[in-house]
């Protein structure tokens, strides 16, 4: 099931490729947590969500300053992982269709970085989220994803979509009522997620307003992912083939017995070379012709 698993894998681009990941890392956190629950451990699952979600506090941020990148593949409820990946999939191929799986990768990341930044900062520069900043944590891919929908926006506002229920419109009008929704809600439930929205969307216009300028920021993602990928090359982990050398017993007398004896076989060869020269092949002897062979042969 596993090896079925991993080839599916393989064979999606990278739209599916990082839905895959972000599916493992639910089930994989889900079913921590019910084991842990079963062994009367319930805090080795939190433990474990800990050190992947982005807190708000900036003390606990420093201490564990990768949740900004593990975040964004982190989802704790079904149906929040349900949509991000239903929207990452359809406006994941929209995207693709006016940029390429490279700039996804770099669009995906750039979106959650951002997103991430902006629910820190919102929590520790307003008031509102004084009593909340110990306790907050953000999860999830939507930072990213309206990074991927704002930025496919911007290379094509008139492209249209179906919406269940609404019918045909604008991608931009999609984007800028989703990005309006936000706004709307920044001091609601849900204030540092929409923050973290807001920042995806800032990041989605960024880069899409850089790629039309000829500058494209998501090299600065891509490289970094490209150099770290050549270290896991095979090529990189197998052992250099130590040179050989060949040593004759007897030290310099064994080389120069060696050198004289090639010097004549040398000269010998040379002398049935002359031989055919002029009196053609049919000339040589059956020892001249053996000696010829045996000296092609080296």
């Amino acid at each position: 099931m596993f090896n079925e698993i991993l080839k599916k894998f393989k064979l999606q681009n990278v739209v599916g490729k990082f839905i895959y990941i972000n599916v493992a890392v639910y089930i994989i956190v889900v079913l921590i947590g019910v084991f842990s629950v079963l062994f009367n451990a319930a805090n080795a699952g939190d433990a474990v969500i800990g050190h992947l979600e982005l807190p708000s506090s900036l003390p606990q941020f420093l201490r564990c300053p990768w949740t900004l990148f593990t975040y964004m593949f982190l989802h704790k409820e079904f149906m929040h992982i349900l949509w991000n990946m239903l929207a990452l999939y359809v406006f994941g191929r929209i995207f693709i269709g006016f940029y390429s799986l490279r700039h996804f990768v770099g669009t995906y990341i750039i979106g959650g970085l951002f997103g991430g930044v902006a629910f820190v900062l919102s929590y520790n520069l307003f008031p509102y989220f004084a009593p909340y900043v110990g306790n907050s944590y953000l999860t999830g891919a939507s930072a990213s994803v309206l990074a991927i929908v704002v930025a496919s926006a911007v290379r094509n506002p008139d492209y249209r979509i179906n919406l269940l229920l609404v019918g045909n419109v604008k991608l931009s009008t999609f984007a800028i009522v989703t990005v309006a929704i936000s706004v709307f809600m920044l001091a609601g439930n849900n204030a540092g997620g929409n923050f973290a929205h807001l920042g995806g969307a800032v990041a989605g216009w960024l880069v899409a307003y850089m790629m039309n300028k000829g500058v494209d920021l998501t090299s600065l993602v891509n490289k970094p992912i490209d150099w770290f990928a050549t270290l896991f090359k095979k090529e990189h982990f197998r052992k250099k083939k130590k040179p050989e050398f060949k040593f004759t017993s007897g030290g310099r007398k064994a080389d120069y017995e060696y050198n004289a004896r090639k010097k004549a076989s040398e000269a010998e060869v040379d002398k049935i070379l002359e031989k055919i020269k002029k009196g053609g092949y049919a000339s040589l002897t059956e020892d001249e012709k053996k000696r010829l062979f045996d000296a092609s042969a080296k």
